[in-house]
């Protein structure tokens, strides 16, 4: 068994062992022989010693052996006799000048949660055993404590060097060193009561502590796992345009196309460059979040101020040059206009066929996107930079004994006149020939032209009682088709304009049986 020795510092007895001892007698002569002949040097050697006892007694207490971790432990905190040699010539020199105040610090060798309350026991020469009775007091109170305990963590700055540790402990505003010392001690020695709530608060810190690295953990991992996502769905479906890979559970919509619908709704030239801009905009911050998520998870520190502070600069002036873009581009669609030409069958016919010329599936298209409840239909062509629309007919009785066909075009634009100007160049193709009607299943935006809200839709007017019969393709354009309809035979697609409007003839024989 180690043989351990009595000694007194500061007034107070500890118990080491033989191996610290000499350490710390070592430490005590070095110390003795750089302030022996300084002015107020005795008074600097109580002081320090005064100083050692209360680190023995916060890291072992009165009943303890001090061994050799607690010197070397202690070493660490004062320092070693010939890093401060200089810096007490200079302390005892502003002691006569007051020129040196103490600075307020949190306190990393005495804390529960952060070291505020050791930084002002320090700070106040008070043991801050009372601090921290006073914050669970006021956390009591509806939080305040807790909100104050926060913002003073926030705000105050730890006590890292041991410059900093001596600023916190020390003052020279003294100016008789001969009469006063040029340091202040820690606070006061504490009582054994004091000792023990002090305990009570770090068991009771620890345990929050494990609390709040058990949450930060689990939300550490939430964060990575769903920003890692994020992004993974970002670059598939906007960078490599994998269709299928996610589904947004809406029919005919397929997000993988539209990065591709960027070139027809954004001038050319600037494609690229809000490509740039939108993926720098999302990125930037789903990475910086999965970055802090990783620091919840393995508490590390480093020192990435800069990299953060440059992130977040090029986040700030890609967001702002997309948002000048978009508002650029977005002020072309201010405005909407709508172009409405009619024209008369030469006859008015009993019968009137509707049938389909140009198809959609005439055409060669390499992506579509689809809005089902607004019945629109956008495909894109990426080998002649063309966009078709699906053109869709609506059927309703004639006020005068004639049939008409109405095309109603619709564009956005700058102005007024632009939209219509837009809305007139709009290509669709449709053909009367006597008693029948050749629409095509779709209409054109001109070659070069952007999108602009484009739409096209066809109006047939035809008096009461007259027959009509429509193909399979142009029923599909029919905006007032009843699914539920029973079609005895697919060949009979007779349909008659009543009173009410128009009905399938069908329909009416099951409805007069």
């Amino acid at each position: 068994m180690d043989k351990t020795i009595s000694i007194n510092l500061g007034g107070v007895l500890f118990s080491i062992d033989e191996e610290a001892y000499h350490i710390l007698r070592n430490y005590l002569q070095a110390i003795d022989l750089k302030f022996r002949h300084t002015p107020g040097g005795n008074e600097t050697i109580e002081d320090i010693e005064s100083r050692i006892a209360e680190i023995f007694q916060s890291q072992k207490g009165l009943a303890g052996v001090i061994n050799r971790q607690n010197v070397e432990d202690m070493i660490a905190i004062i320092g070693k006799p010939e890093d401060f040699g200089q810096a007490a010539e200079e302390e005892t020199k502003y002691a006569y000048s007051g020129a040196q105040r103490k600075k307020l610090y949190r306190n990393t060798d005495d804390r529960i949660i952060g070291g505020v309350c050791g930084g002002f026991g320090a700070y106040l020469d008070t043991d801050p055993v009372w601090f921290r009775i006073l914050f669970v007091v006021l956390a009591l109170m509806f939080g305040i404590g807790f909100f104050i305990y926060l913002a003073l963590w926030i705000s105050l700055p730890s006590a890292v060097t041991e410059s900093q540790k001596k600023e916190m402990y020390f003052s020279n505003q003294r100016r008789s060193a001969a009469t006063e010392n040029p340091y202040n001690q820690q606070y006061t020695t504490s009582s054994r009561a004091g000792n023990a709530v002090n305990e009570v608060f770090r068991a009771i810190g620890r345990v929050l502590f494990i609390c709040l690295r058990i949450f930060l953990i689990i939300t550490g991992v939430l964060l990575v796992v769903g920003c890692f996502l994020a992004l993974l769905v970002f670059f598939m479906v906007f960078i490599f345009k994998y269709p299928g890979a996610f589904s947004t559970n809406i029919e005919g919509v397929h997000l993988s196309y539209l990065p591709d619908f960027l070139n027809y709704i954004i001038s050319p030239a600037i494609v690229p460059w809000a490509k740039v801009l939108i993926t720098l905009t999302i990125t930037l911050p789903l990475l910086a979040i999965i970055y802090g998520g990783i620091k919840m998870i393995f508490w590390f520190r480093a020192r990435d101020g800069f990299i953060l502070l440059g992130g977040f600069v090029l986040w700030v002036l890609s967001a702002a040059a997309l948002s000048i873009i978009l508002f650029n581009e977005g002020i072309s669609y201010v405005e909407t206009a709508r172009s409405v030409t009619r024209d008369y069958f030469k006859i008015t016919p009993d019968t009137l066929y509707i049938v389909s010329g140009a198809r959609l599936s005439d055409i060669k298209y390499d992506n579509e996107i689809a809005i089902p409840d607004e019945e629109y239909e956008i495909f894109i062509s990426d080998e002649k930079k063309e966009l078709y629309l699906r053109t869709f007919i609506n059927i309703h009785q004639s006020e005068e004994n004639s049939v008409s066909l109405e095309i109603y075009k619709r564009s956005a634009g700058r102005n007024r006149n632009d939209a219509l100007q837009k809305a007139e160049e709009l290509i669709y193709n449709y053909r009367i020939s006597g008693d029948s009607l050749i629409i095509d299943e779709f209409s054109r935006i001109p070659p070069g032209r952007k999108w602009s809200f484009d739409e096209v839709w066809l109006s047939v007017y035809a008096p009461e009682g007259t027959v009509i019969i429509m193909d399979r393709t142009t029923e599909s354009l029919y905006h007032s088709i009843d699914e539920n309809y029973y079609i005895s035979d697919p060949r009979n697609r007779l349909w008659l304009m009543t009173e009410e409007g128009l009905d399938r003839i069908e329909h009416r024989r099951r409805i007069e049986k």
